[in-house]
């Protein structure tokens, strides 16, 4: 067996990626906040402990949680990773946190002889469960080159783009962009629709042309459907992510347009209630905007992540 790793927080992501992790051979011990959840994972291999601090022998620990405060929780709070006479050589960390918050963290960290590495991932549980997450990393290169075995494992590329945060703006660049593309692909599609192209039919002809990527392709059986239940990501951190990503054009000086009218749609979904449902019911709301009520279509339709 390869070498042993820990790993904190078992969202929907990081159930999918510890199973990657163990598939790969790699020893796993697991903490979660709600241990019920994590125990599933012993039956890929993997070990489920009792306390963040049964993590500190692990050479190497993954962290994936989601915000800044709850990061800093798991490491520095009673209890947490780093507070023991034990520490871990590294802490990986895969969360969607802004730049300025993975400072503090590496900065508390370093202090105490704790290595840092940033390595956010593209693509939600279902593209991790497939491999074909991408995994973009930064900080010290020689750390990136010690933890690629293990990024490699849950991922079908991995990329070094520089040293301290770097990796963090291209997070927040790339969730931006995320709620754009669903923004316009919603309009476009109502517009389609209304005009009288049966929706399926629309997105498969968006998905087949140059505009068309993994990401189109895999909310297709959901728009399609109308299967909001079966969440990937909420409205409510889609709009987190909106507002680092407008947070961090304004320190950059750079006007994006798009994004902000993007960042008040979700806006406005957040505070019509939508709670517990996948981002993509952006395609109700943009429907009634334009008079039309949605039916779901019933269509057997590949979310292209089948190999």
């Amino acid at each position: 067996m390869a070498n042993k790793v820990g790993w904190i927080g078992l969202g929907r992501m990081g159930e999918a990626m510890v199973k990657r992790l163990t598939q790969a051979g790699h020893g796993v011990d697991v903490w979660n906040r709600t241990r019920s959840k994590a125990e599933p994972l012993a039956e890929y291999g993997a070990t489920i402990v009792n306390s963040k601090l049964d993590l500190a022998a692990c050479e190497v620990v993954f962290t994936m949680v989601s915000t800044t405060d709850d990061l800093k929780e798991v490491l520095f709070a009673e209890g947490g990773l780093v507070t023991g006479k034990t520490l871990p050589k590294i802490v990986v960390d895969s969360s969607s946190i802004s730049q300025e918050g993975s400072a503090e963290v590496r900065e508390a960290l370093e202090k105490i002889g704790v290595a840092y590495l940033c390595a956010p991932v593209s693509g939600n549980a279902k593209v991790a469960k497939a491999g074909k997450l991408l995994v973009v990393a930064s900080g010290p290169r020689e750390l990136y080159d010690l933890a690629e075995p293990y990024l490699q494992a849950m991922a079908r590329k991995t990329m070094w783009v520089g040293e301290g945060e770097l990796a963090r703006v291209w997070k927040i660049a790339h969730n931006t962009m995320f709620g754009v593309v669903i923004q316009n692909l919603c309009e476009i599609t109502v517009m389609a629709e209304k005009a009288g192209i049966p929706r399926h039919l629309f997105l498969e002809s968006i998905n087949d042309s140059v505009l068309g990527s993994m990401y189109t392709r895999y909310k297709t059986p959901m728009l399609t459907n109308l299967t909001f239940d079966q969440v990937t990501f909420t409205p409510q951190l889609l709009l987190k992510d909106m507002d680092l990503g407008m947070a961090a054009a304004k320190a950059q000086g750079v006007c994006m347009p798009a994004a902000a009218a993007t960042r008040e749609s979700v806006a406005r979904m957040v505070g019509r209630g939508y709670d517990h449902i996948d981002f993509a019911a952006l395609l109700i709301e943009t429907a009634r905007d334009a008079g039309l009520e949605l039916k779901s279509e019933n269509k057997t339709i590949s979310d292209g992540l089948s190999s």
